[in-house]
C-alpha cells in the first residue's frame, strides 16, 4: 500500500470500509433474523414432536386402557355378585334359609324387609336391604353363623345384635335368644 498514491489508497480504504459496513449490515439486517427464525422453527418442531410422541403413546395405550377398563368391570361384577339381586325379599329369605340349615339355630324373620338409601359406606350408588330376624341358638352356633354370613357376604352386615337367655328349661337352658338386623347392599337394576 505504500506504493499506491494517496488518492488511490484513500479510495481503497473507503471501499474496504464500505464493504465491511455492507457485510455487517447484511449480517445484522438479513442473516441474523434468519437465524432467529430458524431457532423458533426448531423450537416449534421440538414441541410438535413431543406432542406427536404423546399422541402416539396415547394411541398405543388405548388398548391397555381398554384392557384395564375391562378388568375393572370384571372386578366390579365379581364384587357385586354377592349383593341382593332380583327380588330382594326372596333373595334375603333364601339366603337366611340357606345359612339356617348349616347351624343348629331357630331363626325367624321378625319384620318386613325395607329398601332404603345406603348408609354403610359413603357415596355409593346402591340401596340397602334391611330385615330384622330373631331366634334361639347356642352361643357358638350363633357366632359361627354371624362369621360365615359376614365372610360370605362382604357387602352385608349384622347390626343391632342383642342377646338374652332364652329362659327355657332342659337342654334349651344354654341357648340364647337373639335379635339382629341384617343389612345388605342391593345391586342396582340394569336398565
Amino acid at each position: 500500500m505504500n506504493r499506491l498514491p494517496k488518492e488511490k489508497r484513500d479510495k481503497l480504504i473507503l471501499v474496504c470500509m464500505i464493504t465491511v459496513m455492507a457485510l455487517g449490515g447484511i449480517g445484522f439486517g438479513m442473516i441474523r433474523p434468519q437465524y432467529a427464525t430458524i431457532r423458533e422453527i426448531q423450537h416449534a418442531t421440538t414441541v410438535d414432536r413431543e406432542k406427536l410422541e404423546n399422541m402416539n403413546k396415547a394411541v398405543a395405550g388405548a388398548a391397555t386402557t381398554l384392557n384395564q377398563l375391562q378388568d375393572m368391570s370384571d372386578t366390579l361384577t365379581q364384587a357385586e355378585a354377592d349383593m341382593a339381586t332380583g327380588d330382594p325379599n326372596g333373595w334375603i329369605y333364601d339366603t337366611i334359609r340357606k345359612f339356617k340349615s348349616q347351624y343348629k339355630m331357630d331363626i325367624s324373620i321378625a319384620s318386613q324387609t325395607t329398601i332404603e338409601p345406603e348408609d354403610m359406606l359413603p357415596q355409593l350408588p346402591f340401596q340397602q336391604l334391611k330385615v330384622t330376624v330373631n331366634g334361639t341358638a347356642y352361643y357358638h352356633d350363633l357366632g359361627k353363623f354371624i362369621a360365615a354370613f359376614e365372610n360370605d357376604y362382604p357387602h352385608g352386615r349384622i347390626c343391632n345384635l342383642s342377646l338374652s337367655p332364652s329362659g327355657a328349661g332342659g337342654d334349651s337352658s344354654e341357648k340364647l335368644f337373639f335379635r339382629m338386623d341384617i343389612v345388605v347392599l342391593v345391586k342396582p337394576s340394569q336398565t
